[in-house]
């Protein structure tokens, strides 16, 4: 009788019954008490649906990746234009779709187109993450990356998960740590990147740096990275999709450098930057104002300072950035 209402949903698996249970059937107590309790034969119903999910990821075709990137860089825009707080349901199920294409792909030809899509994924979803002040949730999503990256044989995309995991040990407070990191990626890279993810990984070491209270490598590391980048106006690295990097760009990073140092060349990088800077990032937008808050500090210019604080807190609120918000705030102490 008990099997039966058991079957049926009409009786709860008692903890004396459900040990029992488990050894015989081979399931966990999540399983055992996750739904209406199903008893062999059905053993084969087991692996049929496995063969089936198995069978449905051998035949995801080069359009089905294709909409799965598609549906990353749709994404990234909308991150990049208003900001990650009410993506975070949309890059949930996005991520969970292709860790199930991954989970049950069998053979590498299947499995590595899949395994970068989700690298790349993983990567915004962990930046959007750091964004929105979720920083353990950002860190789970670079390990997912880096294990992504791994699969899909791909060293530049996990040099780029591994140097961006970085910011979460900066944001954490271990900034040494981060440095330590960002240098093994660059190992780890080698030759094998190119020259716009090589000037990446330099001025990422640089900002790093320059948290470490590491000037002079700071500096060798700016200088590396604008030796690295490429000439043009280009931003987008067809070989990896997650940069965004040019002359321009690096002349904001670097003045982001520089004030963090407390350089006064830096409000002179920073202006150029912000002549050219894309409205669509507008994320960027707030952080080049805070940056321009922090660099007239450091020359006592308060008038100024207010005056980009002032443009920084509505970017910030503007795209929901807690990351941003929780800057600004610390300057705006400093006023």
């Amino acid at each position: 009788m008990y099997v039966s209402e058991w079957e049926n949903g009409k009786r709860n698996i008692s903890d004396r019954y459900a040990a029992i249970l488990r050894q015989l059937l081979g399931v966990t107590d999540a399983e055992l008490r996750g739904g209406p309790l199903t008893l062999p034969p059905s053993v084969a119903d087991g692996y049929d649906e496995l063969l089936s999910r198995i069978d449905s990821a051998s035949s995801v075709s080069q359009s089905m990746v294709k909409m799965f990137n598609d549906q990353t860089e749709l994404l990234r825009t909308m991150d990049r234009e208003r900001g990650a707080s009410g993506l975070v349901d949309q890059m949930a199920g996005h991520l969970s779709a292709l860790e199930d294409a991954l989970n049950f792909a069998v053979l590498p030809n299947a499995r590595r187109p899949v395994a970068l899509a989700l690298a790349g994924a993983s990567t915004l979803a962990a930046w959007q993450a750091i964004d929105s002040g979720a920083v353990e949730r950002a860190w789970r999503h670079y390990e997912l990356a880096k294990r992504a990256a791994r699969d899909a044989e791909a060293p530049m995309y996990l040099a780029h998960a591994m140097a961006e995991q970085a910011y979460v040990l900066c944001e954490a407070g271990r900034p040494a740590l981060g440095v330590d990191l960002v240098r093994d990626a660059q190992r780890t890279l080698g030759q094998a990147g190119s020259p716009r993810l090589q000037a990446w990984l330099y001025a990422a070491e640089a900002e790093l740096c320059a948290h470490a209270g590491m000037p002079d490598d700071c500096r060798r590391a700016l200088d590396a990275a604008m030796a690295s980048i490429p000439p043009g106006s280009d931003d987008r690295d067809p070989d990896m999709l997650s940069i965004f990097l040019n002359g321009a760009h690096l002349a904001r990073w670097r003045g982001n450098v520089l004030a963090l140092l407390g350089d006064g060349d830096a409000v002179t990088s920073l202006y150029d930057a912000l002549e050219v800077v894309d409205p669509t990032f507008v994320r960027a937008q707030a952080g080049l104002h805070a940056d321009l808050v922090q660099a007239h500090l450091a020359r006592a210019e308060y008038d100024d300072a207010h005056t980009h604080l002032r443009q920084a807190r509505l970017l910030a609120s503007r795209t929901g950035s807690v990351r941003q918000r929780r800057r600004v705030d610390l300057l705006s102490a400093r006023l």
